[in-house]
């Protein structure tokens, strides 16, 4: 049941992505902003995730994931009603903020509740279904989407949250309150992070940025000199903490860039509607599928560094392979980038979290666990407004250049386009003519705009590949092969 709470939360931020145009239609959004019905949710994990080791401590792990998978569920009832843009953005900020400290809880569980010899395939299970809900997000909200309407994109979360409340509610361990705890809560460390982390958002798409680098200074000093931080920065001095935390955000970089990048070029450039948009992307889930257990085994004879080395290299690869696209890009073309992206990032995600979260202390494990999934989300975050302005500042240059081109009498660029040359002359004098090279123009500058999104993001991600050198042997891998030495000793003997 935490498995299906921590889906519900990671699949509505996906769940949405092939409806966007119809939401955007639906409630007179406009284009460039459509993507705050996404970033909002993402911000509002984000701040909600550090706190997931304060109130497991207040609340339990019991009672606190009942809480905020009930909140979650009337949060989502909430948005189905909302009739603007302005309404839904509110409710999309409650929903991720309940949902936000649902993901870590999974993640503690994995090493609190089960021994050393299990945490491979819990980990598994619950990295499966942590980006098995960004694949089938997409196809699962399309079909919703094109056979009742958008609203059921959020009525499907209402039956699974009252489910996950009431078993968790029974089945989760018994522990004793400790509401004390909840006065250690750094309520202006709280409201300096979601500043930082909101201005940080505003400031990537259209902003000045001086308001999220001044609080977010203020937020690092505060969480260095308080005794009960917010977020434990202490965490970082552990290298294999710290690298660890960044592969999680490099692969949120991809992960949501991704899923993000694809409907809208599907939606506004192929034109397809959501079902058939979902249908594509589907390929990259049953793919991570069959490489689930192919990255367990792995993960399990290899030392995790190399193989989270491995699966980052293969994902940025994978993201290279799209920033070639051309108007007439289909699922033909996208067939491969999907094959090679959903094998890698099962090799990003197990041996990540293991690397970040296997030796640290059950005590700091909430904490830990929390710090580094908001890692992953503010990855996703921050990937989906950097591409969310490529796009739309790069789009009217390339429309620019290719005018330029045209105008100059550049053959390649009016073949490219498909524009004869006769209608290109005569776009220059007559209105009716230029009016049918426009969208020709704007369509292929879209397109260039997205190939520039997709190059950002494979560079984003391939560049935390300078960081594996500081990651050291992991210390459970030392004391296995200690084990061994001494078996083999007792051997010979």
């Amino acid at each position: 049941m935490m498995c299906i709470g921590m889906f519900m939360a990671i699949l509505d931020v996906q769940v949405v992505a092939t409806s966007l145009p119809t939401i955007q239609r639906a409630l007179n959004i406009a284009q460039d902003q459509m993507s705050w019905v996404q970033t909002s949710y993402l911000i509002a994990e984000i701040i909600a995730i550090p706190l997931t080791g304060c109130l497991t401590r207040a609340f339990t792990m019991r009672w606190r994931f009942v809480i905020a998978v009930s909140a979650f569920t009337l949060a989502s009832i909430a948005c189905v009603l909302s009739d603007s843009f302005e309404t839904l953005i509110l409710w999309r900020v409650v929903q991720g903020f309940s949902g936000g400290t649902l993901i870590p809880t999974v993640f503690s569980a994995v090493f609190l509740m089960f021994p050393l010899r299990l945490q491979s395939v819990a980990t598994t299970i619950a990295g499966v279904l942590a980006v098995l809900a960004p694949t089938v997000g997409p196809v699962v909200g399309g079909w919703l989407t094109e056979t009742y309407s958008w609203h059921w994109l959020f009525l499907i979360n209402v039956l699974p949250g009252v489910m996950a409340a009431a078993v968790a509610c029974v089945s989760l361990p018994k522990e004793k309150l400790n509401l004390a705890q909840a006065r250690h809560l750094d309520v202006p460390a709280l409201l300096l992070m979601a500043c930082a982390l909101a201005a940080l958002e505003i400031g990537i798409k259209a902003a000045p940025q001086p308001v999220s680098v001044l609080t977010g200074a203020i937020f690092i000093w505060r969480m260095i000199r308080s005794p009960h931080p917010l977020v434990d920065t202490r965490a970082f001095r552990d290298r294999n903490f710290a690298v660890g935390c960044l592969l999680s955000f490099a692969t949120g970089i991809g992960l949501f860039g991704s899923v993000y990048l694809m409907p809208v070029f599907l939606s506004y450039v192929r034109g397809h509607d959501p079902f058939e948009v979902g249908k594509i992307i589907l390929v990259t889930g049953v793919v991570q599928f069959v490489a689930a257990p192919i990255a367990v085994a792995v993960d399990e004879r290899f030392d995790e560094r190399y193989v989270a080395a491995f699966g980052i290299l293969l994902f940025g690869v994978g993201m290279a392979m799209s920033c070639v696209q051309t108007s007439a890009t289909d699922y033909d073309a996208m067939f491969w980038p999907q094959i090679v992206r959903g094998a890698a990032v099962m090799f990003c995600i197990l041996p990540s979290t293991r690397l970040a979260l296997a030796h640290i202390a059950k005590t700091k494990i909430p904490d830990a666990s929390g710090l580094f999934n908001l890692m992953r989300n503010l990855g996703g975050a921050i990937g989906i407004a950097i591409i969310d302005t490529i796009i739309y500042t790069r789009a009217p240059i390339h429309a620019r250049s290719l005018a330029d081109r045209l105008a100059a009498g550049d053959i390649e660029a009016a073949k490219t386009l498909g524009i004869p040359l006769d209608l290109i002359a005569r776009s220059f004098v007559e209105p009716a003519a230029r009016a049918a090279v426009a969208p020709l123009i704007d369509k292929m500058a879209f397109v260039e705009a997205i190939n520039d999104a997709w190059a950002l993001v494979a560079v984003l991600t391939l560049a935390v590949l300078v960081a594996m050198p500081l990651a050291r042997t992991p210390i459970w891998r030392l004391m296995v092969s200690i084990r061994k030495g001494r078996v083999q000793v007792r051997h010979q003997r």
